[in-house]
């Protein structure tokens, strides 16, 4: 049985579109454990649309019961992998733009530099700049 506020836990729970990506699993695999008595779960609806909400440790347990630890811990791996692989493309778009940005700052900045040389020169040439 799930302990004393565990449901409100942040990240302890997950839905079963969730588990399906992260985990792999089938619906009816959740399905199963919980008419096994092995899952705790909750019913959601978003939108309209219903889903289940089971409770992120039951089902890592139920998952190594069924599938192994090794099943677990490479499935775990390889979304932290994902997740890890789409925070980088994210920060190499993030940089990509932030140099963008610079070089144009850069390059108007020149151009102003530029802009109040010429602007000097005329002044003394023309003798107003004293």
């Amino acid at each position: 049985m799930a302990e004393y506020g565990e449901w409100t836990q942040k990240g302890a729970t997950l839905s079963d579109v969730t588990a399906r990506s992260e985990y792999g699993l089938s619906r009816d695999f959740i399905v199963k454990g919980i008419m096994a008595g092995r899952l705790e779960y909750r019913e959601g609806l978003m939108w309209g649309n219903p889903y289940l909400r089971v409770l992120r440790g039951q089902l890592e347990k139920y998952i190594t019961e069924e599938f192994g630890q090794e099943y677990l811990v490479k499935v775990k791996g390889q979304a932290e992998l994902r997740k890890i692989t789409r925070e980088i493309s994210q920060l190499k778009r993030k940089l990509n733009e932030l140099q963008k940005k610079k070089a144009s700052l850069e390059e108007s900045l020149k151009t102003a530099d530029q802009s109040a040389e010429l602007g000097a020169c005329i002044r003394q040439v023309t003798g107003r700049g004293k």
